[in-house]
């Protein structure tokens, strides 16, 4: 078989991965929790393995981590980082925010990322020194740079600890507007310039590594709480992503500051 090269063979995977999904969204599919109490379904699961046998064909000597089926490590400084459904819990509940994420680093440096959101027709490919599309058509950041300026997204506040979620509410004091929910969505449109932080605990390396290229090349910033790389191996699961740097540096100013009370969610 012919080898794509990676970016092609992203959005050939991506095209895949729409082709199972669609039939199932909105449909009355089984769930079963996984052993940290995460859903998975029969979507999930069929979805990686058409991703990876599309690999193993074209990249068989790649290592290659997913969610649902772990990891293939077989001696490559080249890694491919595969979620199927980012958002199962969207899916399920027949919200269009779920999507696919791609991405392929070389030891530990993203090289590429790919964001397809199935429902709304919409895919981020970046690639390394090469900027970020978003159906073909460059993106970029909105370039916002105070925090009073920005818009400000979350997926959802639960796997926020305490003092976690009052450095949030903090930082929510101080901009334009905060919303919650949106998954991997979220990422495509700070790359699109259309909101500004995106904050995220909780997460694993397979939820994040697609996002780093599609919203660096995008001109954007992106990190843990702690302003260090996301998913090595002390990353603590957290994650800013911000339109540009001088406003991500006011964030983590924020996300950094110490607490002495339990918070609760502001309303």
């Amino acid at each position: 078989m012919t080898t794509l090269s990676p970016a092609d063979l992203a959005n050939r995977m991506a095209d895949r991965a729409r082709a199972i999904l669609k039939p199932y969204f909105r449909t009355r599919i089984q769930v079963q929790d996984k052993a940290d109490t995460s859903p998975v379904t029969i979507a999930d699961r069929d979805t990686e393995a058409a991703l990876r046998e599309l690999l193993l064909n074209h990249f068989p000597h790649h290592n290659i981590i997913g969610e649902e089926h772990g990891q293939q490590q077989r001696g490559s400084d080249f890694t491919w980082v595969i979620d199927p459904i980012d958002g199962t819990k969207s899916f399920i509940s027949g919200m269009p925010t779920f999507g696919t994420l791609i991405s392929l680093q070389h030891d530990d440096r993203p090289l590429m990322g790919l964001i397809d959101i199935p429902f709304s027709d919409e895919r981020w490919l970046a690639q390394r020194g090469q900027g970020t599309r978003c159906n073909g058509q460059i993106c970029r950041t909105s370039g916002v740079s105070e925090l009073r300026e920005a818009i400000l997204y979350s997926t959802e506040p639960d796997p926020f600890s305490p003092s976690q979620l009052q450095r949030f509410n903090d930082l929510a004091r101080r901009v334009k507007l905060r919303r919650f929910g949106g998954d991997c969505y979220l990422a495509g449109l700070l790359a699109s310039g259309h909101i500004d932080l995106l904050v995220e605990a909780g997460l694993k390396v397979y939820d994040v590594m697609a996002m780093v290229t599609v919203i660096e090349e995008a001109g954007g910033c992106i990190s843990d709480w702690h302003g260090q790389a996301v998913g090595g191996p002390n990353w603590d699961g957290s994650l800013l992503a911000s339109a540009s740097a001088t406003l991500h540096r006011q964030a983590l100013s924020v996300l950094q500051a110490e607490t002495t009370t339990v918070a609760s969610l502001d309303a």
